[in-house]
């Protein structure tokens, strides 16, 4: 239906009406059942039927609704955040809920300058993030993320203390020749570079997506790359941020896509999987060596929402965490990504017009191109991202397909990051729909 006073994301948007969940779908008004693919932006990561996680938001609507955190802590705040802390990398020692990513990656920025502050650096007042990057919609986060689409028509509201170096795409940007290892000592050097150009006194911190997921379709890091980079971090005395809002929870097969990359960072920003859905919720995750430099100096973290800590959003995270932290789930995205993985590729291994299906766990990227042998992105004009998802809708299948891949304007993707319930079966009719609909959408 086309709305008439909900301000939508598209104002020629004519949409299904959502009205149920059962497992990794989704029902319409009409009936019509849609398998959730992407999870709808890598969210639903229990599908949209759990008991236990409805049963909790119940419990705690019943005894608390909300009780803002400048009076009182309450009970499933406290019990979420000890429970995310014992799970996270070594060295994290707090959290900071909030209600989404953006706002998880806003209180990460403001953290880092607040910091150095409070160690008496106030010099350190620059951001370095990688372009292709995503990292939120706020005016802050828009600023350090890289992609230029998104940036554009706000360039005169974007922070100048922002700055960029290249993302790490091997598929793309390896040099013919160039070992994984040198082109991660590539990527690490320009880093060091770039600090080395602001003055290694004036940076405040380094932020990246542990595996890109939105600008460029479930993108790895190549072996090591993110051990050197958190060397030159180290050299210089600069922070290191992890965005793992969209490859976060359980997404990759390890809570933290991170632990797959043998590092510990000095913030974590998680989101999306962390309610699964069912609640609106992020998280900041702190450093010990971050939180003690706020509370040995002005005690305050000069920053705030409303709704941060929210006893229902923070119940039905924990009763999501319960789930998804196991070593059965966690073993269960390993194995049924490792199928989905080869089935794609499979399917794909000649495809003139798929350059690469990538990622880890259930969170698959596919590269769709003009040409696979040259990496020739298809003209933008013919919107084939959003041709693609039209197409895969009504087959009932939702995907997400996106633009941009290369720059921010040219290159066309489709990310995947289905429930991590959805059985064998269920992975095989995804991938049936979405050959499916990439044929007729190429064909046209």
């Amino acid at each position: 239906m086309k709305s008439r006073y909900v301000f939508p994301r598209h104002t020629g948007a004519d949409l299904p009406v959502a009205v149920g969940g059962d497992g990794i779908h989704l029902i319409d008004s009409e009936g019509r059942r849609y398998i959730d693919a992407s999870g709808g932006a890598a969210v639903s990561c229990l599908g949209h039927s759990d008991a236990d996680v409805t049963a909790a938001i119940c419990r705690q609507a019943e005894k608390l609704a909300f009780a803002h955190t400048g009076f009182f802590t309450s009970e499933p705040t406290e019990a979420l955040a000890e429970k995310l802390v014992r799970l996270a990398p070594e060295g994290i020692e707090r959290a900071y809920f909030v209600s989404g990513g953006s706002e998880a990656m806003e209180a990460a920025l403001k953290l880092a300058r607040q910091y150095y502050l409070e160690v008496g650096q106030p010099q350190r007042r620059q951001i370095i993030a990688r372009w292709q990057s995503y990292h939120g919609n706020t005016l802050g986060a828009l600023s350090a993320g890289g992609n230029r689409w998104r940036r554009a028509q706000f360039e005169p509201f974007m922070v100048g203390a922002m700055h960029h170096v290249s993302p790490c795409n091997a598929w793309r940007y390896k040099a013919e020749g160039e070992t994984d290892d040198a082109y991660g000592d590539r990527l690490a050097a320009e880093l060091d570079a770039k600090i080395e150009e602001l003055g290694p006194e004036t940076v405040a911190a380094f932020v990246a997506e542990p595996i890109v997921g939105a600008t460029m379709g479930a993108v790895p890091p190549v072996e090591g790359y993110f051990r050197k980079i958190k060397a030159v971090c180290e050299k210089h005395g600069v922070l290191l941020i992890l965005d793992e809002v969209m490859c976060g929870m359980g997404r990759t097969g390890t809570l933290f896509a991170c632990e797959q990359d043998g590092i510990s960072p000095d913030m974590i920003a998680v989101a999306k999987g962390l309610g699964a859905g069912y609640q609106p919720i992020g998280a900041l995750l702190v450093s010990a060596g971050v939180y003690a430099a706020i509370e040995a100096g002005s005690g305050f973290f000069q920053h705030g929402h409303t709704y941060v800590g929210h006893p229902i959003g923070t119940a039905a995270a924990l009763a999501v965490l319960e789930k998804i932290s196991g070593p059965e789930m966690l073993a269960q995205v390993r194995h049924s990504g490792s199928h989905l993985m080869a089935n794609l590729c499979a399917r794909y291994r000649n495809h003139p017009h798929i350059g690469e299906v990538r990622g880890r766990g259930l969170f698959i990227g596919l590269e769709v191109v003009a040409d696979r042998a040259t990496k020739e992105p298809f003209d933008p004009a013919r919107r084939l991202a959003a041709r693609i998802k039209s197409e895969a809708m009504a087959n009932g299948l939702m995907c997400y397909p996106m633009s941009g891949t290369v720059d921010g304007e040219r290159g066309d993707h489709v990310l995947l990051a289905p429930p991590f319930i959805a059985t064998i079966d269920e992975l095989d009719l995804l991938a049936d729909l979405l050959d499916k609909s990439i044929a007729r959408v190429l064909a046209a």
